[in-house]
C-alpha cells in the first residue's frame, strides 16, 4: 500500500513590482501595446509614446491649455484594478496590461491610495516616477469596451490609474520590484 501526501503552497506578494509595459506612438486609440521595455526619459516621460512631452500632450487638455506643463507624462495601473473592472464587466473578457491606456501595469501596491509626490524607484538604483494625480475615467474607455467608463465609476472609483513625471530615466521591465518613498505631508492625488 502507498500513500500520496499532497501539499499547496500559496505564494504571497510581499514586493510590489512591474507586470507589464505598454507604449503607443499615436493617440488613434486608447490602448497601449505591451513592450518587453520601456525607457522613461526624465522630465518628458515615455521614449516613443505620445504622451510623452515636458508640456500635457492628453488630447483634451491640449486643446484648453495646450502650454501647461505635463503632470500625465507616465500612466501606471494596478493588475488589481484591471481583475476586479474584468469581474464585474466580464469575466470571461478580462481587461489587458495597456488595455486602458497605462504605461506601466503594476502588482501589489494601491496606487490611488498614495499621497502626491511618492516616488515610485524601479529595481536597484533605475528610474523613478513622481506620483502627480489620478486619472479620471473619460469617454475613452468606452472605446476599449462598452461600458466601461461606467463601471469604473459605478463601483465607487472615480479613478482609472494614476499619473506621474520623470524625475529619474532609465529602462522599466516586466518583473522589475518597486519601492516606494513617501513625501513627509499626505496631499490626496488631485485629478490631473
Amino acid at each position: 500500500m502507498s500513500t500520496t501526501t499532497t501539499q499547496t503552497t500559496t505564494t504571497t506578494l510581499t514586493t510590489p513590482r512591474v507586470l507589464s509595459v505598454s507604449k503607443s506612438t499615436t493617440h488613434s486609440s486608447p490602448s497601449k501595446n505591451p513592450v518587453p521595455f520601456i525607457t522613461l526619459i526624465t522630465d518628458l516621460g515615455v521614449a516613443g509614446d505620445c504622451h510623452a512631452g515636458k508640456t500635457i500632450q492628453h488630447s483634451p487638455q491640449q486643446q484648453t491649455n495646450p502650454t501647461s506643463t505635463n503632470l500625465r507624462q507616465v500612466h501606471l495601473v494596478p493588475v488589481e484594478t484591471l481583475r476586479e473592472v474584468s469581474q464585474k464587466l466580464s469575466p470571461a473578457l478580462a481587461l489587458t496590461a495597456g488595455q486602458i491606456g497605462e504605461n506601466v501595469t503594476t502588482e501589489g501596491i494601491e496606487l490611488a491610495g498614495l499621497p502626491r509626490g511618492t516616488e515610485l524607484r524601479f529595481g536597484n538604483g533605475g528610474a523613478v516616477i513622481v506620483l502627480t494625480g489620478v486619472r479620471e475615467p473619460g469617454p475613452g474607455l468606452d472605446r476599449v469596451r462598452a461600458g466601461l467608463r461606467g463601471e469604473f465609476l459605478g463601483m465607487g472609483r472615480r479613478w482609472a490609474g494614476v499619473m506621474g513625471v520623470v524625475m529619474r530615466g532609465g529602462e522599466v521591465r516586466p518583473g522589475m520590484g518597486i519601492t516606494l518613498v513617501k513625501p513627509g505631508g499626505m496631499e490626496t492625488l488631485p485629478v490631473v
